[in-house]
């Protein structure tokens, strides 16, 4: 799959800056859709996860409500602004309150009208309308904002679709493939040992404070006191955590929070997500279907219980996510991202390493940090309806960094926070270790 690289975008973005992004994000969404079946994208395969078809429109519905409404408040749109379909905003607004009712989360899925191709004609009808903004050569400043802050809401959508589509398919006794994905060459290699590079105490700033996007919650830039700290040199590899599973991970209460061991015991946890056991040989389900477990490549859809577990037996901890955004600050964002099409956690062996000089703290998987996902100091929220995308979320959600496999590249950074309830697994989510110095 050929994907449009996505430029980077800051708060002084040229308009012809904009179009251009606008345009690669726009395709490269649709382009993550074509491979599947209307029928696939109309199903709902638990609570967390929503439809494809809903993914499309929902990030079109942000365009027009967003931005072509405040175009038209502004005088900017041509003729009058009406919404393409007068109940699309009910279908498919998220969790705006400020922006009216919505269907029940968990009923995305009983959707099968507006069809997939009444779907798409909606999208082109949004972008037929945005593109009309540019074509006027008018003075977009006061949209460019909320244009930037679309594009990486559609980004993290793009994301979702993947994730959301790889459990959709894994509920499938048929067990189909997204894309067929052929095994990598074995390189006879062993995996880097687990090295632990040292960092110094003192007082760091943390936080967004370039003119780059960033969204709200990764402001402002502040100091936080880091006391000497260690951070492991790579993640966690699936033959670690099969170590962990094979030492009876699963059934000591001792290596679990209280609130993650109720979890192993209502849900049956005893592997991650995806991981299958057949014979004495263990299989994993990828969005190019069934593969052998690579022990080398790192470990994948565990929840933050689990890596909490996992670093508890290893003799070590979580890193605190101002560790993690120290140790990363200086690096390039460069790793196995959207971009590279493996849609899939690459093996760490010394070969690929070599290969790649990938520093592994972006891509491959996003890594669980001990922090609670909770305002910076001095945080605001944005005004109006959009102060409702991240600061009320502040509450019984986890800090996750550094990206993953389908996390597109533009949409990366060291500040970035992401976040998930403790429980979350679909998310190609795991985690690299951290000690006191």
């Amino acid at each position: 799959m050929e994907l449009e690289s996505v430029p980077s975008l800051s708060v002084r973005s040229t308009a012809a800056g904009l179009l251009e992004a606008y345009t690669a994000v726009r395709r490269t969404t649709e382009s993550l859709c074509a491979p599947v079946s209307p029928e696939d994208c109309t199903v709902q395969s638990m609570l967390d996860a929503s439809p494809l078809k809903w993914h499309l429109a929902h990030t079109s519905w942000f365009f027009e409500t967003f931005v072509l409404a405040r175009a038209a408040a502004l005088g900017l749109l041509r003729g009058s602004f009406r919404p393409h379909h007068p109940q699309f905003g009910f279908l498919f607004n998220s969790y705006y309150e400020g922006a009216g009712g919505r269907i029940a989360r968990a009923e995305r899925g009983l959707l099968t009208r507006p069809s997939l191709a009444e779907v798409l004609r909606y999208r082109e009808h949004v972008d037929h309308g945005v593109r009309s903004l540019f074509e006027d050569g008018q003075d977009l400043s006061p949209l460019a904002a909320v244009l930037t802050l679309g594009l990486h809401h559609e980004m993290q959508h793009q994301e979702l679709i993947l994730t959301d589509l790889k459990h959709l398919f894994s509920r499938n006794p048929l067990r189909p493939a997204y894309r067929r994905r052929e095994p990598p060459p074995s390189t006879g290699s062993q995996v880097r040992t687990r090295d632990f590079i040292a960092h110094r105490a003192g007082l760091r700033s943390i936080g967004h404070a370039s003119s780059e996007f960033a969204f709200d919650n990764e402001m402002p830039r502040h100091d936080v006191y880091c006391p000497a700290f260690e951070l492991a040199a790579r993640p966690v590899t699936n033959g670690e955590y099969l170590a962990f599973l094979e030492d009876g991970g699963y059934a000591r209460p001792t290596l679990w929070l209280s609130d993650g061991w109720a979890a192993v015991q209502q849900s049956g946890w005893s592997a991650p997500l995806y991981w299958e056991r057949a014979g004495d040989r263990w299989t994993v389900f990828t969005l190019g279907g069934m593969c052998e477990l690579d022990s080398h490549e790192p470990v994948s859809h565990v929840s933050y219980y689990e890596a909490d577990a996992f670093a508890r037996w290893a003799g070590a901890r979580l890193p605190r996510e101002a560790e993690w955004e120290v140790a990363a600050a200086a690096l390039p964002v460069e790793g196995n991202l959207l971009e590279s099409d493996a849609l899939h956690p690459r093996s760490l062996s010394l070969a690929s390493l070599a290969s790649t000089g990938s520093s592994g703290m972006f891509g491959d998987v996003w890594e669980w940090t001990q922090s609670a996902y909770s305002p910076y100091p001095g945080y605001r929220e944005l005004e109006g309806v959009l102060g409702e995308y991240n600061g009320k979320f502040m509450c019984s959600q986890m800090v996750l960094r550094g990206g993953s496999c389908v996390s597109p590249r533009a949409h990366v950074r060291a500040t970035y926070r992401n976040f998930f309830p403790p429980t979350a697994r679909w998310q190609f989510s795991g985690l690299r270790l951290a000690r006191d110095a």
